[in-house]
């Protein structure tokens, strides 16, 4: 399993440190505006913490919801490993957003437009794009569906920087060097605020001391999936670990950090808070 990095030195590629960055909801914002290349109006924000881990825990699924003031919602994901599943995934996501977005009673005409972003750091189908947007269209006669919906791909390994604005390339490039050379080389204001935040998290203890936590709880989980030998036993593992990473996500957001390290030693009481949590 490859080393973890240190919590100072992630960069926004690490899913923990995208989800913790966007759940402030001016980060989220400037974010969409560098990405959207256009203005977004106060979205408000909400972050979810479950799903789905690989081996070496570099896929944590880490959704940001953004609902935006002038009647769009935004679904953000970082994406670190190619499953070859982003395009079905994109379409579940979508799914997700619409039931959510209409409630019972409600004109179908009354759904939010909607636009669904996963930023790889791999190039997600192979053409070489920094972005790769999709709306439907018809097909015989060549326009849009114009049902409010649209899903971006972004790729930090681009290689069409002419085709593209240049602070969405700046972005991405900063995605996987989120240092302070690279932001004073970028000279972006946008860039700027968002590594102000980003440096601002590496320096609270509070998210430091989860992410350690974390990475050695889900670790655990793997361990005892893999020792049991059998596909069933690994996926009682794999579901265990995403639960625990839920319960840690709240804990941290209800500041009890002080009882992330009882989870690992004491079964009775890792029960006990996924009761009072529900989970």
């Amino acid at each position: 399993m490859a080393q973890k990095k240190q919590f100072k030195d992630l960069d926004l590629s690490n899913a923990f440190l995208f989800a913790a960055a966007l759940e402030d909801e001016e980060t989220c914002r400037l974010v969409l505006e560098c990405i959207l290349g256009t203005p977004v109006g106060k979205v408000k924000v909400k972050a979810e913490r479950n799903i789905l881990f690989s081996s070496d825990f570099r896929c944590v699924r880490l959704d940001i919801f953004a609902s935006g003031e002038w009647n769009v919602d935004y679904n953000l994901e970082m994406q670190n490993t190619d499953e070859k599943n982003l395009p079905q995934r994109s379409r579940y996501h979508q799914a997700e957003m619409d039931l959510s977005s209409l409630k019972p009673g409600q004109d179908f005409k009354e759904l939010k437009s909607s636009v669904i972003v996963f930023i790889c750091s791999f190039d997600p189908f192979g053409r070489g794009l920094y972005r790769y947007t999709f709306e439907p269209r018809c097909l015989e006669a060549d326009f849009p569906l114009e049902d409010g919906t649209r899903r971006i791909f972004l790729n930090t390994k681009g290689t069409n920087e002419s085709d593209v604005p240049k602070e969405l390339v700046s972005f991405l490039k900063y995605v996987t060097d989120s240092t302070d050379s690279y932001v004073e080389q970028a000279g972006n204001i946008k860039l700027e605020r968002i590594h102000e935040r980003i440096k601002a998290l590496k320096q609270s203890k509070i998210l430091e001391e989860g992410y350690m936590q974390l990475g050695e709880l889900l670790k655990q989980e793997h361990d005892e999936g893999h020792e049991q030998g059998y596909k069933t036993g690994y996926e009682k593992g794999y579901a265990e670990a995403a639960k625990m990473l839920e319960l840690v996500s709240r804990l941290i957001a209800d500041g009890k950090t002080d009882f992330i390290p009882r989870l690992k030693d004491d079964k009775d009481f890792y029960q006990e808070m996924l009761k009072e949590y529900h989970l």
